[in-house]
């Protein structure tokens, strides 16, 4: 689909956007608008078993929050912003909103995302940004390559390599999350059965 843009700012064009595609994902990253098409019933499947997962083990109660399609705040352009699968933020998360419902980085603990058409955002242009925005901990469910990764402890704006894991196998929540909990690396790929 073309679209034609003579909107004052790059901000204006992804607000225009998310009004003109109902139920798509409008992000920028690095200067770029990134659109993305609704979830599949799978992907969705899989955000609400991690809820699940996080409210069985007490996160709530840990200080911590599990939401989906919160904004994520950028410091890669001014106007630079993600909206993450799931986020699991603290608490007072609400405090830190810099704008169009957008919250600053430093409140998100984990931020998860589960590969679409559009993977190559989630498996690195993501790695990129989030790293750069200090985001502990990234996990990946990369469909495409029925693999999950985990991205941690960034330094300089850069994560280390990914540590990856496959089906039959389980991934340990960093305890920079604050809770503990193995994750399925078959339910986080094909979603909940």
């Amino acid at each position: 689909m073309a679209v034609m843009l003579h909107e004052s700012s790059l901000a204006d064009a992804a607000d225009r956007l998310w009004e003109e595609l109902p139920g798509h994902r409008v992000e920028i990253l690095n200067g770029s608008i990134v659109v993305t098409p609704p979830p599949d019933g799978p992907h969705q499947d899989t955000l609400t078993w991690l809820i699940e997962k996080f409210a069985e083990v007490g996160a709530r109660k840990a200080g911590l929050r599990y939401v989906q399609g919160i904004g994520l705040w950028l410091p890669t352009g001014p106007d630079d912003y993600a909206v993450p699968d799931l986020s699991v933020v603290d608490d007072d998360y609400k405090d830190a909103l810099v704008e169009k419902n957008c919250y600053a980085p430093f409140v998100f603990r984990l931020v998860v995302e589960v590969t679409s058409s559009n993977w190559t955002n989630d498996t690195a242009t993501k790695v990129d940004v989030y790293a750069r925005a200090g985001i502990p901990a990234y996990l990946v469910a990369d469909r495409k390559h029925g693999e999950v990764l985990l991205y941690t402890d960034p330094a300089d704006g850069t994560y280390p390599d990914p540590v990856r894991f496959k089906r039959g196998q389980s991934v340990p929540v960093p305890e920079s999350v604050g809770v503990s909990l193995d994750l399925s690396v078959d339910t986080l790929l094909d979603g909940d059965d």
